[in-house]
This record gives C-alpha cells, structure tokens and sequence, in this order.
C-alpha cells in the first residue's frame, strides 16, 4: 500500500513538473513573439532624401577650381544644378563625370573609372549608349564660370539602389568629352574633384 502511495506522488509531481514546463515553454514563446512584433511596429521606415551635394575643388595646385553640384529630387526626378569657376580654363570647355567612387585622393585618380551600373558603352547623355555618369560638357566664359543643368529619371537619391548618385563623385576634366572614345571620351586630366553627399 506504501509503494503504491509513493508511486502515485511520484506521478503526480512528474505531472506536475511536466505542466510547469510546457506553460514556461509556451510562455516564454508568446513573450518572444510579442517583443518581436513590438519591435519591428517601432521601427520607423527611413525618410527620403531629396537633396545632395557635391563641393569640387581643384586636384592639381596649378589649376584652381571651384564649383557644387547640386541634386534635388522632385517628382520622381533628380535635377542636377552645376555650377563651375575654372579661371584658367576661361573660353574653354571641360567635360564633367560622375566616377565611382567617393574619394578625390591621388589628384581624383582614387575616384576610378565613369560610374556604370548598367553596363553600358561611353556616349552622349539621351544617345543610345551612354553610362548613368556620363554628364557631359560645360562652356566656360571669360571669367572660367560655367553652369549646366539637367533633370532625369534614371538617378535617384537613394542609397541602397544602383540608381543611386550618393556615395560618388563628380570630376571635373581638362578636356572635351568626344563622346565616342571608350570608356573615357578622351576628356583629359582630372583638374577637379568633389564628393556626392
């Protein structure tokens, strides 16, 4: 009769352990789910940005440069506001990129080639062909100032997209950009620099 008491204890208290684990299993299960959905309602989605800039300044010590290039998103297009002071290069035309990447040392060589997510061959902005970066050439008047500006669809001002102008640079060459060379335009030196942010 004893044993038979200790062994219903025994089951008893095995139930009851075994209860007591499945209700901290579930519990713990419900808390983890509701802290996960309370997190991700809090996160806010990240706001967009609608303006960048870029300050150019010279590469080379005998050549002084000055200039912003402005970007603006509106309407589901990027409007590009650029505006130059080259002295040196006054009555001249010089061709103007956006290269890869965002870094202007080793007088702009560290910015590398034309910015290209698309692949495409070197060409003449709205021609057939032509890199996402191929901006083109600005006219300088007598006192070395040029403007140029242009709106688009195909850049945005997102960072995560490859669309994206952010995190690039703007180069400022000593030559005409001949549209046709590959993958250069033949435009010369690089004689300015400046970043996209």
């Amino acid at each position: 009769m004893k044993q038979l008491q200790i062994k219903h204890v025994l089951q008893c208290m095995l139930l009851t352990a075994s209860l007591a684990l499945v209700s901290c299993g579930t519990s713990t299960s419900s808390d983890t789910a509701s802290d996960s959905s309370s997190m991700e309602s809090s996160v806010a989605p990240a706001e967009p940005v609608t303006h960048a800039e870029a300050v150019i300044s010279g590469t080379k010590a005998d050549t002084t440069v000055d200039g912003t290039a402005s970007f603006d998103a509106d309407s589901g297009k990027v409007k590009l506001t650029l505006n130059l002071t080259i002295p040196k290069m006054a009555n001249k035309t010089v061709a103007v990129h956006i290269h890869e990447h965002p870094d202007c040392g080793d007088n702009g060589m560290a910015t590398h080639g034309h910015w290209n997510p698309t692949g495409a061959q070197h060409g003449e902005w709205g021609s057939a062909s032509f890199h996402l970066g191929d901006i083109g050439n600005v006219k300088l008047d007598a006192e070395g100032k040029g403007t140029l500006e242009m709106s688009t669809d195909l850049w945005t001002l997102g960072s995560d997209t490859a669309s994206s102008v952010l995190n690039h640079a703007i180069i400022v060459h000593n030559g005409v950009d001949d549209y046709t060379t590959q993958p250069t335009g033949n435009a010369g030196g690089r004689i300015g620099c400046g970043l996209i942010k």
